[in-house]
């Protein structure tokens, strides 16, 4: 992390007194808006996403920018996937990473400082950056989502939103509800400190998803017939899950593929160009199992569990379905 705007390699993530994991509050949190004497106005080629393929949070973004139709709109750079004393780092040599292509920087800490060189705090992905102002407009996932959907609109050729008015409230509940105990949920388990911290966690993981694995049998999408941002937030960690959190974080109990009805649906999801385009098992797995030495200190990657992504998936035995945009 920056303290000062100085970096601080040994920085540890935040535990309380009981051992459990704190995630620190995202900084950055100013918006684009359509207003076009807004501070961040709506244009073309104005904003950028710096964001690493390995992470769930950024990738979040990754999808909203494809299935909105935005790709030629916001450009993206992408980090090295492994990350250590120096914090993510920018890796063009490496398969699936860029330069920094806005600001020339060889680590993203410097993406932060040139925002604010007196920066304290975490430097994570995604970040949203304004070339304009030349500064950092927002990193906090939730918030770009929702900023690519609402605020990119008019002018733009949009094949659809992932937030319709109508659905809004319950789309927004299903978002906080899932969040704690299972987006940051499987992070609770793997950087607990303590048994007690780290049972805690996944005890509330593995009920959030027995609870969705239920709503699953009778409705396609955790908003009903209709796939929405809730969806990209779900989707974004259960991708991950066999893979990573299952084996690395410990969460253990079972995997997604042993959930009949969470694992069609990340099928179907995963089968949909915007999600499974996205999608980078390479660079997730080299991130998590060489990144965090305290877990890992071997940086062993675990050998691949078998994901058969792309065998059919039983969904259409319910009502709704993807937009025809979404299917390509």
């Amino acid at each position: 992390m920056l303290i000062d705007g100085e970096w601080d390699p040994d920085a540890r993530l935040a535990t309380d007194d009981a051992g459990n994991f704190v995630r620190q509050h995202t900084t950055f949190r100013e918006t684009v808006s359509p207003d076009q004497a807004a501070t961040h106005p709506v244009e073309s080629d104005r904003y950028h996403l710096y964001v690493s393929l390995a992470c769930p949070w950024a990738h979040r973004t990754l999808i909203g920018r494809q299935a909105l139709g935005l790709e030629d709109v916001i450009s993206v750079d992408v980090v090295d996937p492994v990350r250590i004393n120096d914090g993510w780092e920018f890796s063009p040599e490496k398969e699936g990473c860029t330069p920094d292509t806005v600001n020339g920087t060889e680590y993203l800490r410097d993406v932060y400082r040139t925002a604010d060189p007196t920066f304290t705090g975490r430097v994570t992905v995604p970040v949203l950056w304004d070339r304009e102002k030349q500064t950092i407009v927002n990193n906090e996932s939730i918030e770009i989502l929702r900023m690519l959907d609402t605020a990119f609109v008019d002018g733009f050729d949009r094949p659809f939103t992932l937030y319709p008015d109508e659905f809004a409230d319950e789309i927004d509940s299903v978002v906080e509800a899932i969040y704690e105990p299972i987006n940051n949920g499987v992070y609770r388990a793997g950087f607990a400190k303590t048994q007690e911290a780290y049972e805690s966690a996944v005890t509330d993981l593995f009920e959030a998803l027995d609870h969705w694995e239920a709503i699953l049998d009778n409705q396609r999408y955790l908003v009903g017939e209709r796939l929405t941002e809730a969806d990209v937030c779900l989707f974004t960690t259960l991708i991950r899950f066999d893979a990573v959190y299952h084996i690395h974080f410990k969460c253990s109990r079972q995997r997604i593929r042993d959930y009949p009805n969470l694992w069609n649906y990340l099928k179907e999801l995963y089968q949909l160009p915007a999600f499974g385009d996205t999608v980078d098992l390479e660079h997730i797995r080299t991130h998590y199992y060489t990144s965090h030495g305290d877990i890992n200190p071997s940086r062993i990657i675990a050998m691949a569990p078998s994901l058969p992504l792309e065998e059919p998936h039983n969904r259409d035995r319910l009502d709704g379905g993807p937009p025809p945009e979404f299917i390509g």
